[in-house]
């Protein structure tokens, strides 16, 4: 950590405690894929922080909104606390992780259904929010399947065409698009606050073994959506979802319209890190529309 950055978050904290805080040892941790993150010893404890002076000066400050809700949902799941947060910086409570509990899959799916529970008068979130380093554009909708084609799946198509993907590439999707309302037809459902970017590293545990989220990309959706993301990478037992059946039981099909729900990550792989991920989209597309 440099000198400016150390000065940075010993003010931030200073200002967030109330008292005089001073930065002691700082070394890198997981989790910095798009930010820097940091395991940070100062005078007040230890912190997590992560930096990342090129992000969108909202980027920070939107992902603690999230945390924010996900606390409030009183899931039963842990989250941890933002100490402070401002353009470039945020510094969290430290989660230190103890070890895993015999039942932590089902604590794991039985919160997550106790998370889907928290509800809105519609889709989207008070603010725009971000899946990885993409924007994602919320606002409120009252109709869920129009709320998911224009405000996800569409908006990653106009990305991937500002990135300069040919038109040619890209019309399977608008086939898909055009049956959407049939495809996700059947499962209607109120709003339901999601993680929204869950796969296996932004699970955590906290220092009793409690499933712990970080790195939100929350809003109100459809909780299908959910587990779009969390079968995209795998790392989550069979045992989760049946604990998540259990507690809140799925509609029917729902694993007929999963991969529609994954599609839409990876779309956004392919704007952000390209490689095969345009490929993958295209075989998921061509599965509902040929």
């Amino acid at each position: 950590m440099d000198a400016t950055t150390r000065r940075r978050v010993e003010a931030a904290l200073t200002g967030a405690l109330g008292r005089p805080v001073e930065v002691g040892r700082a070394r890198a941790v997981g989790g910095g894929c798009i930010s820097q993150a940091r395991r940070v010893d100062t005078s007040a404890g230890p912190f997590f922080v992560k930096t990342n002076a090129d992000a969108p000066p909202d980027l920070f400050p939107r992902e603690a909104d999230g945390l924010a809700a996900l606390r409030a949902a009183d899931s039963g799941l842990a989250v941890p606390t933002v100490v402070a947060v401002e353009p470039g910086l945020l510094v969290l409570e430290l989660l230190e992780p103890g070890p895993p509990p015999g039942d932590f899959d089902d604590r794991l799916g039985r919160g997550l259904a106790a998370l889907h529970g928290a509800s809105a008068p519609a889709f989207g979130f008070a603010a725009d929010t971000y899946c990885g380093a993409t924007l994602q554009p919320n606002g409120w909708g009252d109709d869920w399947i129009t709320f998911y084609r224009d405000r996800r799946l569409d908006h990653q198509l106009r990305l991937l065409r500002e990135r300069g993907v040919p038109a040619a590439e890209l019309r399977v999707f608008g086939r898909l698009l055009d049956r959407l309302d049939a495809l996700l037809a059947g499962a209607d459902e109120a709003p339901a606050l999601i993680h929204g970017d869950l796969w296996g590293g932004n699970l955590m545990r906290d220092a009793d073994g409690t499933p712990a989220l970080i790195d939100p990309a929350v809003y109100y959706a459809h909780r299908e959506a959910e587990l779009g993301m969390m079968v995209l990478f795998g790392g989550f037992s069979a045992r989760v979802f049946a604990a998540y059946g259990e507690a809140r039981p799925l509609a029917a099909g729902w694993a007929d319209r999963q991969p529609l729900y994954t599609l839409y990550h990876v779309l956004n792989h392919a704007t952000l890190f390209g490689g095969g991920y345009l490929r993958q989209a295209q075989l998921i597309a061509r599965r509902y529309v040929g």
